[in-house]
């Protein structure tokens, strides 16, 4: 089996098992922001993979020609024999196609999601700004509308918005713990972990994984969002707020205070405090992300190692 097709094993492996795995995992409530970046480190792992398996199979029959060989002698020969490919020049140009696909569509993806996302948020921000009111006691911009809501658009001019329904239904003490979780997303840049996480699914829609990291990134942020509120403030106050702006999602680039899985969310405030992760398991896991970013890479290059090692032609 070629390096190329352990690396298409492994992205098939980990884009396929990693969503059932992360997803039955009940460790993520209890470390929302490591499960976000084991979440993002196995998405992109994946597209390294498959971006690297496209290399490996094109090594033998374009990189590493004769004039290349001739130049640097017999190491070359060995990494040409590692990477041989059955299959030849049609193996090798599928190689290079895969690999420039997944390139040009990571690239176009990312540049269209940043761009897209910064212009709705400036607009968004703009028009909170234009039709609303600057609130600096609460350091939000206050929009006459009776429906209660509470949101955050981040981008060139983060903002928190309210609603005047949001400021009528909550009591001082709930709309503070409102608006410390709506900092707390702009504050950890939730908006951009979501980001990440799309980009990821839209380049490959088909694996699981890829698909439930968008989902799951943006759940774990409004937990997040939940922790870093409660820390100073009344859990109880955040859940009632919740149950009262459990409303329809608010557009595009926000990220609402009651706009994914209030329900969920609600029981985990109210209910008993879950123990942190202990040290050896945050380790562990931290071990777990740093094996998904070097995996891609190690098994890419471990001919090459050996070849360079050896660093003689086979036979000789």
């Amino acid at each position: 089996m070629t390096i190329g097709a352990i690396l298409l094993a492994y992205a098939a492996l980990v884009g396929t098992l990693g969503a059932r795995t992360l997803g039955r995992a009940r460790w993520t409530s209890r470390a929302p922001l490591l499960a976000i970046g084991t979440y993002l480190t196995a998405a992109w792992s994946v597209l390294a993979a498959v971006g690297l398996a496209g290399l490996t199979l094109a090594v033998h029959a374009t990189a590493l020609g004769g004039g290349l060989s001739q130049l640097i002698g017999a190491c070359v020969i060995r990494l040409r024999d590692l990477y041989a490919t059955p299959g030849g020049a049609a193996v090798a140009g599928f190689g290079l196609t895969l690999t420039g696909a997944v390139l040009a569509r990571t690239a176009f993806i990312t540049v269209s999601q940043v761009r897209a996302g910064r212009q709705q948020a400036r607009q968004h921000a703009q028009t909170a700004r234009m039709i609303g009111r600057p609130d600096p006691a609460l350091g939000a911009t206050l929009v006459d509308h009776p429906q209660p809501a509470a949101y955050c658009v981040a981008g060139p001019q983060p903002t928190v918005v309210l609603t005047t329904g949001a400021l009528a239904a909550l009591n001082p003490a709930q709309l503070d713990a409102v608006l410390a979780h709506e900092r707390a997303h702009l504050a950890g840049r939730h908006h951009q972990l979501v980001t990440v996480a799309r980009i990821a699914r839209q380049v490959l829609p088909f694996l699981p994984l890829l698909r439930a990291a968008d989902a799951q990134v943006t759940r774990l942020s409004e937990l997040h969002a939940d922790d870093a509120a409660r820390r100073s403030r009344d859990p109880g106050l955040l859940a009632t707020a919740l149950v009262i702006l459990a409303t329809p999602a608010t557009p595009g680039p926000a990220l609402a205070a009651a706009a994914t899985d209030a329900i969920g969310r609600i029981h985990r405030l109210l209910g008993p405090a879950e123990p942190p992760l202990g040290p050896v398991r945050r380790h562990l896991l931290r071990a777990a992300v740093a094996a998904l970013v070097l995996t891609p890479v190690l098994l890419a290059a471990a001919p090459a190692a050996v070849a360079l090692l050896l660093g003689r032609v086979p036979g000789a």
